[in-house]
């Protein structure tokens, strides 16, 4: 048992302890008045009732005592629901209606606000976010609504009814967030919401919130996507597939100058019926289903059947991180390249994360081993993403790609200095460099006249589907 928990188990007792003493005394005074008052016919029934009132008090008041701290309702930072309440709550809801929405607000930069100004600060930001919310839903006459504390600066609100009901409503709510100030303090909000045309399960509604949230953070409006499959049916989906190793590859080429050097493989998974799905829907259910290392040895050993005598060409896939980091990966790569010789030197593992890694000899070492059996190894988003920098700064790797930002406004003089300036900068480390999404013949002569190693694009060379 932690501490916590054995401190929490202590006061509850002493609480009670302290609860039980008035009873006590009450229950001691009356059967010492039975015994004193000398009447035995009238006093051993008094002692015997005043016994049995103690210990029934007793345990009433210990019961109590337990059950109520066990049943927490409301968060004592916001004064929402608690996560475990709110559940309860939408749970019984979600079973008696037929129409119903949820909306997340998020605060996003809650950390920074902790950190800058202190967590009582944060603590009071959370607290007037939500009185905020609270103001801007009653002037629309939306009252008497569930609203739970799910983590961190996360909330989600129940609303009976559709989202079209809601949407315009909760539009203008965030936009109207974008100037919110607490105390001086900018408050950045984003959101999302839907409701149970997807699913009735809570926890798949909620999932898809926080997905909806990611893929519309820059947008100015709720992102809100009417296709969505199933949550618990795209699982089902995505298992059967990876049971199955049933993958649909496509390729493209990447040139060196004007050779094919690199294919570069794109991956989807085919359902039973042959439905496809694409990677933007099925990676976030691999992380969860805790199937990601099987689905990337999958595409691995496939891709590795590719290499033979017969073609020259390296074939680049995206790897989790996340694999190549678990030693079972390691030895599984291994054993793949010990099978077919002509796969050394051919295979590019592109990896991106947007969290770094931050033991990084240790990550370092696992490269290694992975480039002396002879997988080359790729940094990729670099310009975008935070971690893909550093990593492209303190790990041994072979190539670096760029962000397609960069390539869609490449004509402009300042994504173009800055493109040259990572080119530079790569090559004095002896590395490689590719720029992709090149989409007409002025990004491919600017890519050439930089000195950009490998080239990609539409306008090179189209995907090609596996044969």
């Amino acid at each position: 048992m932690l501490l916590p928990e054995i401190k929490e188990r202590e006061y509850r007792f002493k609480l009670a302890l302290r609860m039980v003493l008035p009873i006590f005394a009450l229950v001691f005074s009356l059967i010492l008045r039975a015994y004193t008052s000398g009447d035995d016919a009238n006093g051993s029934p008094l002692v015997i009732e005043s016994i049995l009132i103690l210990a029934f008090s007793i345990y009433f008041i210990f019961y109590l005592i337990y059950e109520g701290f066990d049943t927490k309702i409301t968060d004592s930072v916001s004064s929402v629901f608690t996560r475990d309440y709110f559940y309860k709550y939408i749970k019984k809801e979600l079973k008696k209606s037929n129409e119903y929405t949820l909306i997340l607000v998020s605060v996003d930069n809650l950390n920074e606000i902790n950190s800058r100004y202190g967590i009582k600060n944060g603590d009071k930001v959370l607290l007037e976010t939500v009185h905020w919310i609270s103001e801007y839903l009653k002037q629309k006459q939306i009252t008497n609504y569930p609203i739970g504390h799910i983590k961190a600066g996360d909330f989600i609100i129940g609303l009976k009814g559709t989202k079209s009901e809601y949407k315009t409503i909760v539009e203008l709510m965030f936009l109207k967030c974008e100037e919110l100030k607490i105390d001086d303090i900018e408050v950045k909000v984003s959101g999302a919401i839907n409701d149970i045309t997807l699913s009735k399960d809570i926890d798949y509604l909620i999932e898809n919130l926080f997905e909806l949230q990611t893929k519309t953070k820059n947008s100015k409006y709720v992102g809100n996507i009417d296709d969505e499959m199933d949550p618990s049916e795209l699982e089902s989906y995505v298992i059967n597939a990876i049971k199955r190793r049933d993958l649909l590859i496509k390729t493209q080429d990447v040139f060196e100058q004007d050779l094919v050097v690199i294919k570069e493989c794109s991956i989807k998974l085919k359902t039973q019926d042959n439905k496809i799905l694409h990677q933007k829907s099925y990676m976030k259910v691999l992380d969860k289903l805790r199937l990601m290392m099987d689905y990337d040895l999958i595409v691995l050993e496939k891709i590795i059947g590719k290499c033979s005598d017969s073609n020259e060409e390296s074939f680049a896939i995206s790897i989790s991180p996340t694999s190549v980091r678990n030693p079972h990966f390691l030895s599984s790569v291994r054993e793949l390249f010990s099978k077919n010789k002509n796969a050394k030197n051919r295979i590019i593992f592109l990896l991106s994360e947007s969290e770094y890694y931050p033991r990084i000899e240790r990550y370092n070492t696992t490269l290694k081993e992975l480039r002396d059996i002879g997988v080359c190894i790729a940094i990729d988003r670099l310009g975008s993403i935070h971690a893909s920098f550093l990593y492209f700064r303190d790990l041994d790797i072979d190539i670096v790609r760029f962000d397609s930002y960069y390539t869609k406004d490449i004509i402009d003089n300042k994504n173009k200095s800055i493109i040259n300036g990572f080119n530079a900068m790569a090559h004095q480390k002896d590395v490689k460099t590719w720029i992709r999404m090149i989409e007409n013949k002025d990004v491919y002569s600017i890519s050439k006249e930089l000195d950009i190693d490998y080239l990609q694009g539409k306008y090179l060379a189209q995907l090609e589907k596996d044969k």
